[in-house]
Order: C-alpha cells, then sequence, then structure tokens
C-alpha cells in the first residue's frame, strides 16, 4: 500500500475565485473530513498529488504544520479537457481501521483467440485494513473459452482482504466473435446494348427460315 506525504496550506479563502487564484499558484484545493471532525480547508501542491494519485487508493499523510491528518482521496475533480486535477475531497483515516474501497483488477492469462474480451468492471469492491488496500488485483483468464466469464469470486485476493462486491458480477466476458456474413456472388448486369444485341440476333435468325 502507497503512503506518501505531502505538505499543505489551510486556506481561509472560499469561492470560485479563490479556487482559480489556487490553482494558478500550482495548487490544488482540498477539504479534510471524518470521524467526526469538522471539514478543514486546504490547499496542496498540484504537482506532487498528481503524482501521488497515480496509485489507486493511495495513503496521504498530509503535514499542516503541527498537525498531520492520514487521508485517503474520496473524490477528485478534474478538468474535463485538460484532465488536470480542480478539487478534491480527502477523507481522514486511522491506522488499524477498515474501509470499503474499489481497487482495480488486472487481468492476465491467454484466453481463446477467436473472442473478444470485454471488461465489463475494471474494479472491484473490496474491505481491507486502510494500510494494506492492494493496489491492484489480479484475475487468471489462462484458457477462457470464447463465450465464457470471470466474475468477482475469481478474483485473487491477498490475505485479510474480504470481497465486498456481490461474488456473481460479471468482471471479464470472452464474447463469441460475430461470424462473417455470407458473401453472395451477384451475376453482373450485362453491358448496355448487350441485352438488345441478343433478341436482335435471334430475331434475324428466325428471318432467315
Amino acid at each position: 500500500m502507497a503512503e506518501v506525504s505531502i505538505k499543505g496550506a489551510l486556506r481561509n479563502e472560499f469561492g470560485k475565485g479563490a479556487s482559480r487564484r489556487i490553482r494558478r499558484d500550482g495548487n490544488v484545493p482540498a477539504v479534510i473530513y471524518g470521524h467526526g471532525e469538522k471539514p478543514t480547508h486546504i490547499s496542496l501542491p498540484a504537482r506532487e498529488v498528481g503524482v501521488a494519485m497515480k496509485t489507486s487508493n493511495v495513503l496521504l499523510n498530509i503535514d499542516l504544520g503541527g498537525k498531520e491528518e492520514l487521508v485517503l482521496p474520496k473524490s477528485v475533480v478534474r478538468n474535463p479537457l485538460k484532465g488536470t486535477l480542480e478539487h478534491i475531497d480527502l477523507i481522514i483515516v486511522r491506522r488499524g481501521e477498515r474501509v470499503v474501497v474499489h481497487v482495480p483488477v488486472h487481468a492476465h492469462g491467454k484466453h481463446d483467440p477467436e473472442g473478444i474480451l470485454e471488461h465489463v468492471h475494471n474494479t472491484i469492491e473490496v474491505e481491507a485494513d486502510v494500510t494494506a488496500i492492494p493496489a491492484s488485483l489480479d484475475l487468471d483468464i489462462e484458457g477462457l473459452a470464447a463465450g465464457d466469464s470471470k466474475t468477482a469470486a475469481d478474483v485473487v485476493l491477498p490475505a485479510g482482504v474480504v470481497l465486498k462486491s456481490d461474488p456473481k458480477m460479471v468482471v471479464i466476458h470472452l464474447s463469441v466473435r460475430a461470424a462473417a456474413e455470407e458473401v453472395v456472388p451477384v451475376a453482373a448486369a450485362p453491358a448496355e446494348g448487350e441485352a438488345a444485341a441478343a433478341p436482335a440476333e435471334g430475331a434475324a435468325a428466325e428471318e432467315g427460315k
């Protein structure tokens, strides 16, 4: 489980204008809440937090100068065009507690080449110790035949991690490739004048009898 320490700063200005100024200065507005504590409005260095959040369910240790908060990203807003971070909601967690999170599933293995692999669900929901959340989970699809599926129950879980998704939820499905439509050859249409030529020749033969 990745754990990253980041130095944050308390903020007292709110609203769209203040958020724009924060982002213009290379930071990201964020809110820390949970465990019955009053929400804390902060700003975080955009580059550092952006790198950290490339890891799923990254555990962040936010240093606010004299006070530290251990948090998990709960909600992330990105610019729809640039993909840059716009705002982050962070939920307070405590070491030793268990949390329910969505974890990415990575399929591996060779399947029937005649099938089309469909990732029906890219993540599954699990419960784990907050300091032992897996970055990803493996799903073996070796030998998967076209028309068959792999469910959440087939995903390998590390010790201490409990499945919370429906065990029957389809994660990977190997669709049967549609048969190519049979192409029926169509006779070429006679060139202009050819169709009329044959009857004309036949008529001349009749006249000669």
